[in-house]
């Protein structure tokens, strides 16, 4: 597992694990389901050491690490592929209840690329996720730039994108708390950001797809975000003007 690659970073938030909760069998099953060729078959050990599941499902079902699922991969280094989740005890929202999140990643090639948006409805729809995203390796960095922390007299992110708030001042865990690549939105998570809106998201909406649950699967530019391209990120600019309540900018 030591090769390296471009990669499509895919996070889904959820309500926390419950008792014997299925979700993290559906998670994995719609993954495979969802990107062609795909088993997540293995783990690895502490020293990267590829480790055969020969009762994978099982040992997923038994196996709640962090009160989550432990790690999986494929077994191919040339095109990697990893699942797992975890509950974050610090909350997505003000109110700091405890949450239930998925990290994928794919890689940033022509299969991964097409792949991408049938894993994030898979991966969110099996979660049973409130919001989540699609970002490349690229832009993760900048993200991270955006958010304001205490103590920041004159937060000024890059590229002209907008300052966020962290998480506990974020009025509602349905409001995301920044934008991706493509993002999934629940249909609590639509109705509180005001999307869709036919006359303001004609162009979104042609890029965009509904879930069988009622949620949202929005793609802002055709090709993965690359804030170097002025087109992509104009688009990334236009869509936080439209949605200002993402990253808690505004109250719903």
């Amino acid at each position: 597992m030591a090769a390296t690659q471009n990669s499509l970073h895919l996070i889904v938030y959820a309500p926390a694990l419950v008792g014997d909760d299925g979700r993290p069998l559906a998670i994995v099953h719609g993954m495979e389901r969802a990107v062609p060729g795909l088993r997540l078959g293995w783990t690895t050990s502490e020293k990267d050491d590829l480790i055969a599941l020969p009762h994978r499902d099982e040992w997923v079902t038994t196996n709640r690490t962090d009160n989550g699922f432990p790690f999986l991969c494929n077994d191919d280094e040339n095109r990697v592929m990893t699942l797992t989740g975890w509950e974050n005890a610090r909350g997505l929202a003000a109110d700091m209840t405890p949450h239930f999140e998925v990290h994928a990643t794919l890689p940033q090639d022509e299969a991964g690329i097409a792949a991408a948006a049938d894993a994030l409805e898979a991966v969110a729809e099996g979660a049973r996720a409130i919001w989540g995203r699609v970002l490349p390796d690229s832009v993760a960095e900048t993200v991270a730039q955006q958010f304001r922390h205490p103590g920041d007299a004159a937060h000024i992110p890059p590229k002209g994108l907008p300052s966020l708030k962290l998480s506990w001042d974020i009025p509602a865990p349905e409001i995301p708390h920044y934008l991706g690549w493509l993002n999934y939105w629940s249909s609590a998570t639509a109705r509180a950001i005001g999307f869709p809106d036919p006359a303001r998201d004609a162009d979104l909406l042609s890029r965009s797809r509904r879930t069988t649950t009622g949620g949202w699967v929005v793609r802002l530019t055709d090709a993965p975000l690359d804030l170097d391209n002025p087109a992509h990120l104009d688009a990334l600019k236009r869509a936080y003007e439209r949605f200002p309540e993402i990253g808690g900018r505004s109250t719903p």
